[in-house]
């Protein structure tokens, strides 16, 4: 298990479409998701794509915590355990989409508002062959859809419909911990 170096904005790796993976049980695949998972853990995060570790493949991996999940829905559902996606397709399911702020390890210190559809339908190879197939709405939607983007060349700011939104974390916080004195 290792720790993996973040690729950040800029980087060549993070610009191109990511290459499909063609054996999901293989033992190099079984290493890098491991070494991303404990890059994950290391760092903090929501969710983390083999581009932003420098690796080429369409690999994800992603959590959703239960107080997220709370957040949204009233009441306590189950999160989303760690969960790794090889070769994801997403559906949207509708055509309703709803901002929400987003941050990203490989663009350090900013954040800003991204439209991202509301329902999707995502499949995917496991890491054992067998296909993931799900429904997701909310903040477990919108992770899905901002990892898959790096896996063919989109970071979170070209999403974005108002570069005004799009603000250093710090005074994000900031300015947030005013509102709520107030």
């Amino acid at each position: 298990m290792a720790i993996l170096k973040i690729a950040r904005m800029g980087h060549p790796v993070l610009k191109r479409i990511a290459d499909p993976v063609q054996d999901p049980t293989s033992p190099e695949i079984h290493r890098l998701i491991n070494d991303m998972v404990d890059t994950l853990e290391d760092i903090g995060g929501a969710g983390l794509a083999a581009p932003q570790v420098h690796v080429p493949l369409r690999v994800v991996i992603f959590r959703v915590p239960a107080a997220r999940l709370a957040a949204e829905e009233g009441g306590i559902p189950p999160g989303i355990p760690l969960t790794a996606l090889i070769n994801p397709e997403i559906t949207p399911l509708s055509e309703e989409k709803a901002p929400g702020i987003e941050a990203c390890l490989s663009v350090p210190g900013l954040a800003g508002m991204v439209p991202r559809y509301q329902h999707i339908r995502y499949k995917a190879l496991a890491p054992d062959g067998s296909v993931i197939e799900r429904e997701a709405s909310g903040f477990h939607a919108r992770v899905v859809q901002h990892e898959c983007d790096h896996l063919d060349g989109i970071l979170y700011p070209m999403r974005m419909t108002d570069m005004a939104s799009l603000s250093f974390v710090e005074e994000l916080r900031r300015f947030e911990q005013k509102d709520a004195e107030d």
